[in-house]
């Protein structure tokens, strides 16, 4: 498995960080690795709400089926997976005066031979990680609901 952490400053409240992370299609703004992705069901996101993710990593496509299975008050975990990879998406938000923190927690777990390719896969995604940290707090901060 191949786990990456940041810890990430938002200008905006708590509130409206989850809202805009909630609906996982925004990943295009924010995911250096995410080409698209497309809701699968219909009315407000809630747990069980699901997408499916077309992302590029090492330069080849792969598409995955994310849903969210934790929707909380202050945490948001959303499950993407095909037949070769489960990722996890980790995200833990914390008032910070009129600002949010986002702890951003993200792993791989490869399936089958794919396994054998996650220890040199490390610094692909720590990048990709780097691009998320870099990315992710001005598409939050643009945001208008």
């Amino acid at each position: 498995m191949i786990s990456v952490e940041r810890v990430l400053v938002v200008r905006r409240p708590v509130s409206e960080v989850i809202a805009y992370l909630e609906d996982f299609t925004r990943a295009e703004e924010w995911d250096p690795g995410t080409v698209r992705c497309v809701r699968l069901d219909d009315g407000p996101v809630r747990r069980g709400a699901r997408w499916h993710n077309t992302s590029r990593f090492r330069g080849r496509t792969t598409e995955l089926r994310y849903e969210l299975l934790v929707r909380e008050p202050f945490r948001l975990v959303f499950r993407g997976e095909n037949k070769t990879v489960t990722a996890l998406d980790d995200l833990r938000f914390a008032e910070e005066g009129t600002a949010t923190r986002l702890t951003y927690r993200a792993s791989l777990t490869f399936k089958g031979l794919a396994r054998l390719a996650a220890p040199f896969l490390r610094g692909e995604f720590e990048g990709l990680a780097d691009g998320v940290a870099e990315r992710l707090p001005p598409a939050a901060a643009a945001w208008r609901p």
